[in-house]
């Protein structure tokens, strides 16, 4: 009866990390209505893929974009701040990435966003794990 126990607890938490939701936040940049996926939840040290959906303000899906993803963590007592920029890449009608965060805490993320004379610039932060 245990063992039936130990095995049921296990299926359930594993179904638990396949359903996981990504980490996901919609915002504003501009006229762009911007859509980052990160693949974990909460982003972890280490790589993060980033995924980036991008609409114009007519809803149409943006192409051709040069969108950068600077991420950074500010300097605490000890250690110096982390600056580091990922280049998105346009695969079909997103733009990808990977953030390798270097450390657990707090980063801020700013995704740049430059496509037919347009640009803006998306703000948010993650607390890595």
């Amino acid at each position: 009866m245990r063992n039936l126990l130990l095995i049921g607890m296990a299926v359930l938490l594993s179904a638990g990390v396949v359903f996981a939701k990504d980490y996901e936040v919609k915002k504003k940049a501009g006229e762009f209505d911007v859509v980052v996926t990160i693949d974990k939840n909460p982003p972890v040290t280490g790589d993060n893929n980033v995924t980036i959906s991008i609409k114009d303000a007519g809803g149409k899906v943006v192409k051709d974009a040069k969108v950068v993803v600077d991420y950074s963590m500010p300097a605490m007592p000890g250690m110096p701040a982390m600056n580091y920029k990922a280049d998105a890449v346009q695969k079909g009608d997103e733009y990808k990435a990977v953030m390798n965060l270097s450390m657990a805490g707090p980063w801020n993320i700013m995704v740049k966003i430059s496509a037919g004379g347009k640009s803006g610039n998306m703000k948010f932060t993650v607390d890595a794990k």
